[in-house]
């Protein structure tokens, strides 16, 4: 009998929430995690991809173990990005709409003015989600405390360390002493990972690690495209002109790349945003408010600047070649069929590296289409 989120332990109130976003049934990751941290609920190490459900499968459990009673913030989670810590807060709000006991939670990231954020810190707040830095920020203005912190939640560990906040994630556990357990989320685990994890999770801390086959969602329909170099601008402007209403994401390899492809297909006529690199905060801002209010149809992006993002509804995803390392199409093609529905990964390859499309088969245990 397939697994619900009933049988996982989650509570009806959280279950009408997540029904009413259009989640049925759980991720490979939620089927392991929840059971997990509803019951025991003690240190995790979780090793698994952006796109596979990873905040319901630490969001649920912990809004379950929130006392609503208390007037403290018992619950931080940290991420990378401003953009992903505002999207776990959005969805952990969505989750609780039909619990009969508030649950309080509050966004603390860059990009917004810190006075702001105090001002709502000082509200009742039981869970707090926030990048590294606007964290420090707000604990140098004597604005937040973590002495009542329970439960640590650290999403995306590795991109974390790879972005330089060590210093910070380090002074995080120091803060958080008391906490009971601490849930880390990591992609890959590489030394760094390992030595975080040493110095400050249980030795017998509970393990997942959820299989590559699993990771990528079977709503998505995997296409590709044997097509030269030289024609795949035209493909691509072609493919976007019959799009009718339907938005999606293209993916280049480099920051050069996506600035040019987004200039070609502007001088056809085709509304594009990029999202690279080297955008300011501010920029970036201006770019996903066009595409959310969908004065722009498409957006392309690298694969480090369209980490964080989350986007509803997006009808494909478009690849300009293929990924460099199979693990960047699992977070590429994870950004379509969201929530239940069904999207297109469409790989533009030249003649030669069709031996990709195999390792992808291989390795991911999904099945490609050829579209002539």
């Amino acid at each position: 009998m397939p697994e619900s989120f009933k049988t996982l332990g989650v509570s009806d109130e959280l279950i009408q929430g997540l029904q009413e976003l259009g989640i049925e049934s759980p991720t490979p990751i939620q089927q392991e995690a929840i059971p997990f941290l509803v019951k025991q609920g003690s240190d995790l190490i979780a090793q698994a991809q952006t796109g596979t459900g990873k905040t319901a499968a630490f969001g649920l459990p912990l809004l379950m173990k929130i006392d609503p009673s208390l007037d403290e913030v018992q619950a931080l989670i940290i991420s990378p990005t401003r953009e992903l810590a505002k999207q776990i807060g959005k969805h952990l709000f969505r989750y609780t709409k039909y619990c009969k006991e508030k649950i309080f939670i509050e966004v603390a990231a860059g990009g917004e003015k810190m006075d702001v954020q105090i001002q709502r810190l000082n509200r009742p707040t039981h869970i707090v989600v926030a990048t590294p830095g606007r964290l420090m920020d707000l604990l140098d203005a004597d604005a937040l405390s973590l002495s009542a912190v329970k439960m640590l939640v650290l999403d995306e560990a590795d991109e974390m360390m790879t972005m330089g906040f060590k210093e910070e994630i380090n002074q995080v556990f120091h803060l958080t002493r008391k906490r009971k357990a601490t849930w880390l989320f990591s992609a890959t685990f590489q030394k760094h990972i390992q030595a975080l994890i040493s110095k400050n999770l249980a030795p017998d801390a509970h393990r997942i690690k959820v299989e590559w086959s699993n990771v990528v969602n079977e709503n998505i329909d995997h296409r590709y495209v044997v097509i030269d170099r030289s024609e795949k601008d035209e493909y691509i402007a072609d493919y976007l002109k019959a799009q009718q209403e339907r938005q999606g994401l293209i993916f280049c390899r480099t920051r050069l790349g996506s600035v040019r492809l987004g200039e070609e297909l502007t001088q056809k006529g085709i509304a594009v945003g990029v999202l690279q690199g080297e955008l300011s905060q501010k920029d970036r801002d201006k770019v996903m408010r066009a595409f959310n209010k969908k004065r722009v149809q498409f957006l392309i992006a690298t694969d480090v600047a369209a980490r964080g993002i989350d986007i509803e509804g997006l009808s494909f995803v478009l690849q300009h070649q293929p990924p460099e390392d199979f693990q960047y199409y699992t977070h590429r093609s994870g950004r379509t069929a969201r929530a239940g529905r069904t999207g297109t990964s469409i790989t533009l390859i030249e003649p030669e590296e069709k031996i990709k499309i195999t390792r992808l088969e291989k390795e991911l245990g999904i099945r490609f289409r050829q579209l002539k």
